[in-house]
């Protein structure tokens, strides 16, 4: 079994417009980043809601592991 390497900044960049074609017909996508996984970098995905349950949402795009979170709808701020 190959030891992989982790995934640099670079290759989660490459792969984040991937993730918004791969993602945008399985689900309302509310927010797409790039964030820490293990000791590497991933592809965070931010989800209005819980895709029907036959929908099965990519773990990997490119090679690059893929963190999905149901944010729900994102809300304006008001100011501090």
């Amino acid at each position: 079994m190959a030891i992989s390497q982790p995934i640099t900044l670079e290759q989660a960049r490459a792969a984040k417009p991937l993730a918004a074609m791969a993602f945008a017909p399985l689900a309302t996508v509310v927010g797409l980043g790039i964030t820490r996984i293990g000791t590497g970098y991933g592809i965070k995905v931010n989800l209005q809601s819980q895709p029907s349950g036959k929908t099965t949402l990519p773990t990997e795009i490119d090679g690059v592991p893929v963190q999905v979170e149901v944010t729900g709808q994102p809300r304006k701020q008001g100011p501090h």
